[in-house]
């Protein structure tokens, strides 16, 4: 029987029976995780230190074709063929990748426990490219989609200002038709944009109508050496590698044909992203946390302290099952919703789905808060130190309030999570009602 260390990956990785994971899911985690455990984990904390990921390590993953694997399932398959990029590791063909796939991707690239690191390379691909791919018209994506899917160029999701963050309809920066009805002039800030300071192109939302939800819509906007835009990196307290920038807007004139969508629906097209976006997030902050847990472990079953290893503490051993419990069962609720939104159509994963993915987010947050306070505090005077045994378990502590707040906010998300079950119930139970009165 093989030895897995406590916690060290989830169960199906153990050897363990599992109802979701078919060969091809598990030739293509075979197949990725030597790449980025060579290309990406064995460097992630000399790039933290340093605040720096070279630029060649997102053409590594490019050429291995493992830019693709952020996009939600079904992939664009005419594009990835027309680019050749349709058969990803492991032999993966393009059209059969699904979102266990997508789970396993995003579970692997978090293995480092540095999501800064990871953000380097997933961010801009998995929030922003996939609205392009969605809404943006033929000629649109023409002009964009080759050199992004390809790699030779970035782009990144440009929503968050200053004065409008989890509250999405109160976005402020405004994008005006000049006279001759050819450009939108765009006019605000957006702050907080991940991947911001490399990225060539920003899909943004903008106010081009009345105040509220309804006056959003989405924009290709060009950051780079495009008069009028301006970006400077903002210093966070962990994290510090995922380029997130403050991008201002002067007059920045755009192309109506960069419209994305329709006028007006900009924040149906945000809404539309969020399950992707939300779920990769508590994949990414679980692996995280079980990093945190499973270093830990190896710290407890050699640190002494009273004549002992922590691990022959009883307060040690009830700290970390406690922590267990929770990763353990975070995981096999996101493996269950991977498996959901496989198997549901996108409107009816939206419907059924989006309430229970915004809790899972929130949910995940709280995991690693608990795991990454627990592996701080049994690491002692290492756990404070940024360098040493303990330097890991560190930085994971810094970056837990980036994995809560990001993608929406812990409380709002789960009051949203609550709002659209009973909405949800409500609908159900209403139909039902009227089909009860029509059989009287």
């Amino acid at each position: 029987m093989p030895s897995h260390p406590p916690f060290q990956d989830s169960s199906w990785l153990q050897d363990l029976p599992s109802p979701y994971y078919s060969a091809s899911h598990r030739a293509f985690q075979s197949a990725i995780r030597g790449f980025i455990d060579e290309n990406l984990n064995a460097h992630a904390l000399t790039w933290e230190r340093e605040s720096h990921v070279p630029h060649e390590v997102y053409q590594s993953f490019a050429k291995a074709n493992l830019l693709v694997p952020n996009l939600p399932a079904p992939l664009p398959v005419k594009w990835l063929k027309n680019l050749g990029l349709d058969i990803l590791p492991g032999e993966l063909k393009a059209e059969e990748f699904d979102d266990l796939h997508a789970h396993i991707y995003f579970d692997e690239m978090a293995r480092c426990g540095l999501l800064g690191v990871a953000s380097f390379i997933t961010a801009g691909m998995a929030y922003g490219v996939p609205v392009i791919v969605q809404y943006g018209s033929a000629a649109l994506q023409e002009r964009f989609l080759p050199d992004l899917l390809t790699g030779r160029k970035r782009a990144c999701i440009a929503i968050t200002e200053p004065d409008a963050g989890s509250d999405v309809a109160g976005i402020m920066t405004t994008a005006e038709k000049s006279e001759d009805g050819k450009l939108y002039i765009i006019n605000g800030n957006k702050k907080w944009i991940t991947n911001g300071i490399w990225a060539d192109c920003a899909v943004m939302a903008v106010r081009t109508g009345k105040p509220g939800a309804g006056g959003l819509s989405m924009l290709v906007v060009p950051l780079k050496n495009h008069p009028g835009v301006r970006t400077r990196k903002i210093e966070l307290g962990g994290g510090s590698t995922g380029g997130t920038a403050f991008i201002e807007l002067d007059n920045v004139k755009v192309p109506v044909e960069n419209l994305l969508g329709e006028e007006g629906k900009g924040m149906s097209y945000i809404m539309n992203n969020f399950n992707h976006e939300r779920l990769a997030v508590a994949i990414s902050s679980t692996r995280q946390a079980r990093t945190a847990l499973a270093e830990t472990v190896k710290y407890c079953l050699k640190r002494e302290a009273f004549g002992k290893t922590l691990m022959d503490q009883p307060v040690v051993r009830l700290r970390l099952a406690r922590c267990g419990v929770e990763l353990e069962t975070m995981t096999a609720w996101l493996e269950s919703l991977s498996y959901q939104l496989h198997h549901l159509s996108k409107k009816e994963a939206d419907v059924r789905l989006g309430g229970l993915i915004a809790m899972a987010k929130a949910q995940a947050g709280r995991v690693l808060d608990k795991c990454g306070r627990c592996a701080v505090l049994l690491h002692g005077g290492n756990g404070l130190t940024r360098a040493g045994q303990g330097e890991l378990v560190e930085k994971i502590y810094r970056e837990i309030n980036g994995a809560r707040i990001p993608g929406g906010s812990e409380d709002v998300l789960f009051d949203l999570a609550i709002r659209q079950l009973v909405k949800q119930y409500s609908k159900l139970d209403d139909a039902e009602r009227a089909l009860s009165r029509a059989k009287l």
